[in-house]
């Protein structure tokens, strides 16, 4: 490749490309680059600055100069940190005859990759982590059970409580991860019913009423505007309104109040503009710290882990009604603070608005 070419036209063709870009030359300075690569690697990313002043990461420096000697293509990672999050690249060094046998160093974002790949590790020890628990007490309590307990029929009848206790809170797992996974395929269908709203959560509270019941809180409802409807598939906003009102049972305390409303609201920016629907589902009890809310949908991440168990809580529930929502093109807010309850708000489009 000519001079002339490399001179006028190097800069032309990395510009056209998608990806960061830059050329090392033959004597190890950077001999172009393009806008991309330029706000990746900063200001001194400039023509003629050496590539190891550029670079600065040791894995990737070794893997240029490596590549300048042997004209081996090399791959190599390079890390980039920006408003507190960690952005990953794949860097492709690959040997080129431009410019005294440079090399032409490219970076493919690959990010997301990495990070659906650590959400996928942890999700599996998350899951093992949460099964091997009622496992373990399970076998130990059958070993006993065959072994000193044998003939015990009070011990007998005490350990297969806990065992059918343990057994529920498995299944109660396998459940969500099953209506999890489920709600994740059918993210992207398209909703067909029309769902009346007010009905719905009137159903959802009759439902509950024996679990409210139990624990002396007062279920308190406004569905004064009743015959709201949207655009939805009424088993998955069944969940989510079960969900979110078992929660406030749970957590808001025993003998305290939940309260249900169903209001119409207009021209929300969250839903572009269009009418909506709002469903707030609040307790009164001990509140949430706000440090929490942020993850509160994470699947698994639970505020008081000894607590959620204790009440049957799989550290799933937010994730499957985050995921519901997203799906009916909504949105989910959550409101608290320390001894002040909590407050979550799930606006929908309105009819055929979704």
């Amino acid at each position: 490749m000519s001079d002339t070419f490399s001179n006028q036209n190097m800069a032309t063709l990395l510009a056209a490309l998608p990806i960061p870009v830059l050329l090392v030359g033959g004597d190890g300075r950077v001999a172009a680059t393009n806008a991309m690569a330029q706000a990746l690697l900063g200001s001194g990313a400039a023509l003629g600055q050496p590539y190891v002043s550029v670079l600065r990461q040791p894995a990737l420096v070794e893997a240029v100069e490596s590549t300048i000697k042997d004209k081996t293509l090399r791959k190599a990672r390079f890390l980039v940190h920006s408003d507190g999050k960690e952005g990953v690249y794949e860097v492709h060094c690959n040997p080129t005859n431009a410019l005294n046998d440079g090399v032409l160093v490219s970076f493919l974002d690959i990010s997301d990759r990495e990070q659906a790949s650590q959400m996928r590790r942890d999700f599996v020890a998350n899951v093992s982590h949460e099964l091997r628990t009622p496992l373990t007490s399970l076998m130990g309590f059958i070993e006993t059970l065959q072994g000193p307990a044998k003939d015990d029929a009070g011990a007998r009848m005490q350990f297969l409580e806990i065992m059918s206790s343990e057994a529920a809170r498995m299944e109660r797992l396998v459940s969500d991860l099953l209506s999890l996974s489920r709600v994740e395929a059918e993210e992207r269908l398209p909703l067909r019913d029309s769902v009346a709203l007010g009905a719905l959560l009137t159903s959802v509270i009759s439902s509950l009423a024996p679990r409210a019941s139990e624990t002396a809180v007062e279920i308190m409802t406004d569905l004064s505007e009743h015959d709201l409807s949207v655009r939805a598939e009424a088993d998955q906003l069944r969940q989510v309104f079960t969900n979110l009102i078992e929660n406030a049972i749970k957590y808001g305390g025993a003998g305290g109040k939940v309260l249900v409303t169903l209001s119409a609201v207009e021209g929300q920016p969250a839903l572009r503009g269009q009418p909506g629907v709002l469903v707030k589902v609040k307790d009164f009890g001990a509140g949430i710290d706000p440090l929490h809310i942020p993850r509160l949908t994470e699947r698994f991440y639970r505020v008081d882990s000894h607590r959620s168990r204790q009440v049957g809580g799989t550290g799933l529930g937010l994730a499957i009604v985050k995921h519901i929502v997203q799906r009916h093109r909504g949105r989910l807010r959550i409101d608290s603070d320390l001894g002040k309850g909590a407050e979550f708000s799930v606006l929908l489009p309105r009819g055929d608005a979704v």
